[in-house]
């Protein structure tokens, strides 16, 4: 008998897996429970019953770690709510090191996940061998042991969740499929079904692998593929003890845990292959795939060695099944750039189950304050660049993702699948010169210039790399005399119409009124007062504005700018990214470089500081800028695709004097932190407010109109601050810092580093983290007592500071 469709529900999830389950529930304890959750087959018939039910904590990012925590709260407190049982059993994680590089990544990883309050304790290898005995010991130099972590059932912990919700009103249907959704105004109205339709206030797609599809019937862009994914179920091991820490072994592609009475094996092996990558069959549920033991059987072979008692074991059970994955490694949690309303829980990356539960919980927090519970821009769905959810993009990259997962994670490791996709007009001139790319948002950037006879190519180690000391020479060549830094990457959004400037101004927290060829630096928050943009407005003309975002940005950026447009704004805005290229030409010999160049008038009194306006140059004519993003003086040059070269040929190779030095992003990275500029994404999201972030210097309080989020960031103000965006430098010179690790005050852990790099002219690696106070606090109590920042399980001394250490009057800029 089909279940009985209501004719409309407050919630809508779609799909019956553990996270659309978790939502439901989480949704019904906020009281919330005119939701209904739509299975097109039965509850875990996706991929969440094959899941292997581990539960760690060593993810990747501080945000992903506490949903992760946040999971680990209910897997522990769920069936005394439910009366079902989850099967969650704390055993710890060893995650073992075979190789001394593996060990010196445990290390870091260490350091890090103790940044988010994650307990994490290196052992030896007799330590190591006390936790598991069955391990061989050979060729092993160490472990992580994490104590909290463990594991449960899927299927039992989804059950848990879906009798909870229903308990408390939520209707959850079976049989009954989801075919689209309908939209009005660039907000959700309901969701189309096999079986009729239903009105509907929000819709969360939780459809696991099917979300790139589900997500395409309303125009959201979800980059999602299923890949193969093994393990492998012994037949019963006599004696084997029970709830032995879970093994992870990188070195070998698996983990092993133990499972009434037999080892369940898992692979994250190299040569991984896409299913159905032109589609996801909608009627199929408990999709297995093929056996392929040619493929596996090496890897097998390989852990038989780490753990002997396996060579004895008949197997039971050989699986093989879909799970999701993006290009970047990271799941998909929040609300859709384009559509209000539409909530996005996918693309979780075989930790569906350990992030699952945490996850609903947080999105059920969104819907219901507005705000996420936790800090994820790396999760936003408003990430997504279009040529992601190309489908042959999307085979090679996250074939690429899930070959290297259990390797190695160097700092600035560098994907080389669908390579190279969006390049800069300059990419040729920039590649004689010698440029060793990195890719972000698919662009080809150039990192750092290898000299004549270097070998164009990174080698990764936790110290420095091979491109350490080019790099400093980059970064020396702006702090000194002159470099150029290719920034056509960055996004360009051009803003125009009649009421260009009064949209402008609702959303940013400067005054954008400003003269025509003035640029202002601003920030846009959203009602809570979380920072959500961090960008440059340039005024072109009286109803003409030039908005320029960062590579990775400029995507959700467009969309906060077109959602804020009314039906009533005479007002348009275009992604013109890529008709022009960007020069930055940095340095105290920037004028003496471009001077000669042009008959534009360059001194201090004729061209200050925030003066744009177009020039000629060479042959040609550009935007010159006079700004900085290394905090040195400079102008960064917009130009014309068409006459990219010429400008390119013209600074590079003039006559007389030598030339500027090309310069990386490497080096733009240390010299920006060492003037302590933001960057958002790394230093400064939604999460953090203007004032927490050091930024209150750009709010214009009384401007006409005021701007959003005025009233919650006043509330801020009054309430005092009690955390702070602080920088700091590692007094051991030969020290590297990289992102997340624990800050201490006092011995006390008090927050974490955002982003770090080596700062070459301060002479230490410099950071800037986020610390926290037990309360509202004076200024200088950030400044104030003895701080320690723990590098690789070791707690290096560190200077803290508000201000800038480098240039703290901002005087080289306006030089």
């Amino acid at each position: 008998m089909a279940p009985l469709l209501p004719a409309r529900a407050q919630v809508v999830i779609v799909g019956g897996g553990i996270i659309g389950t978790s939502t439901a529930y989480h949704l019904a304890r906020h009281g919330w429970t005119d939701v209904v959750l739509l299975e097109m087959n039965t509850l875990t018939s996706g991929t969440t019953w094959h899941a292997a039910g581990l539960v760690t904590q060593a993810r990747g990012t501080d945000g992903t770690r506490r949903i992760v925590k946040r999971s680990l709260e209910i897997f522990k407190n769920l069936e005394q709510d439910t009366g079902f049982a989850t099967g969650f059993v704390e055993t710890g994680t060893l995650n073992v090191a075979a190789s001394p590089e593996r060990m010196d990544e445990l290390r870091h990883q260490a350091s890090a996940v103790r940044g988010s309050g994650v307990e994490a304790t290196l052992l030896d290898v007799d330590q190591t061998l006390e936790r598991h005995p069955l391990l061989n010991p050979e060729g092993l130099h160490g472990s992580l042991f994490f104590p909290h972590d463990g594991r449960g059932s899927a299927t039992d912990t989804t059950i848990s969740l879906a009798r909870g919700a229903s308990a408390r009103g939520a209707k959850i249907l079976e049989g009954v499929t989801a075919t689209g959704v309908t939209t009005r105004a660039g907000r959700v109205t309901g969701v189309q079904t096999d079986q009729g339709e239903i009105e509907a206030e929000y819709i969360v797609n939780a459809t696991g692998m099917w979300g790139r599809e589900f997500g395409a019937t309303a125009g959201v862009r979800l980059p999602l593929q299923a890949l193969a994914h093994y393990y492998v179920v012994t037949e019963a091991i006599p004696g084997l003890p029970r709830n032995l820490p879970t093994v992870k072994s990188g070195d070998e592609y698996a983990y092993i845990k133990d499972e009434a009475g037999a080892l369940m094996v898992g692979f994250f092996e190299p040569g991984s292959y896409p299913w159905a990558s032109t589609g996801i069959p909608q009627s199929k549920g408990f999709v297995q795939l093929p056996e392929d033991w040619d493929h596996l059987g090496p890897f097998y072979e390989t852990i038989i060695e780490r753990m002997p008692v396996l060579a004895d074991a008949g197997i039971r059970l050989h699986f093989c099944g879909p799970e999701s994955f993006t290009p970047d490694g990271q799941y998909h949690l929040g609300e859709a750039p384009d559509l209000k309303n539409y909530f996005v829980a996918a693309g979780f990356n075989s930790v569906g189950f350990l992030s699952g539960p945490g996850a609903g919980a947080v999105l059920a927090d969104w819907i219901v304050e507005g705000r996420s519970s936790i800090d994820l821009p790396e999760a936003d769905p408003a990430r997504v660049q279009r040529h992601e959810t190309n489908r042959r993009f999307l085979e090679r990259r996250v074939v690429e993702y899930l070959d290297e997962s259990y390797e190695i994670h160097w700092p600035f490791q560098q994907r080389t699948s669908a390579r190279p996709l969006r390049v800069s007009p300059l990419y040729e001139r920039t590649e004689a010169a010698g440029a060793v790319f990195g890719e972000l948002a698919g662009w080809e950037r150039a990192n750092w210039y290898a000299p004549e006879g270097v070998s164009r190519e990174y080698r990764y180690s936790f110290g420095p790399q091979n491109w350490f000391e080019h790099s400093a020479a980059e970064h020396r060549a702006i702090r000194e005399d002159v470099g150029v830094i290719d920034t056509s990457s960055f996004g360009k959004l051009l803003v125009q119409g009649r009421d260009a400037l009064a949209v402008l101004q609702r959303l940013s927290v400067n005054d954008i009124a400003v003269d025509v060829g003035r640029i202002v630096y601003t920030q846009w928050l959203n009602e809570h007062a979380g920072i959500e943009a961090d960008v440059t407005v340039t005024r072109l003309a009286e109803d003409q504005f030039l908005v320029l975002s960062g590579p990775a940005t400029v995507n959700r950026d467009l969309a906060r700018l077109r959602r804020h447009i009314g039906p009533d704004d005479f007002c348009t805005v275009a992604d013109v990214t890529g008709t022009m290229a960007m020069l930055a030409v940095m340095g105290p010999n920037a004028r003496r470089l471009l001077q000669p160049l042009t008959d534009a008038d360059l001194s201090n009194e004729a061209f200050p500081f925030g003066t744009s306006r177009e020039i000629d140059l060479g042959f040609g004519f550009v935007r010159a800028t006079r700004v900085t993003y290394v905090g040195e003086l400079g102008w960064e040059l917009l130009i014309p695709s068409d006459i990219a070269r010429h400008i390119w040929d013209t600074l590079l190779t003039p006559e007389g004097d030598a030339g500027p030095r090309p310069v990386g992003y490497h080096a733009m990275n240390s010299l920006r932190l060492e003037k302590g500029y933001r960057s958002w994404g790394h230093d400064i999201s939604s999460g953090d407010n203007l004032l927490e972030a050091g930024l209150g210097f750009t709010a214009k309080w009384d401007k006409p109109g005021g701007f959003i989020g005025r009233e919650a960031l006043l509330a801020a103000k009054e309430a005092g601050v009690s955390r702070r965006l602080v920088q700091f430098v590692l007094a051991d010179p030969a020290a590297h810092l990289f992102h997340d690790e624990p800050i201490h005050r006092d011995g006390e852990l008090v927050g974490r580093v955002a982003s770090a790099q080596y700062g070459h002219t301060l002479g230490g690696a410099v950071a800037l983290g986020w610390v926290s106070a037990p309360g509202p606090v004076e200024r200088g109590w950030f400044e104030s007592a003895v701080y320690t920042i723990e590098v690789a399980d070791r707690r290096l001394p560190a200077q803290a500071s508000l201000r800038p250490m480098y240039d703290p009057t901002s005087e080289r800029p306006k030089s």
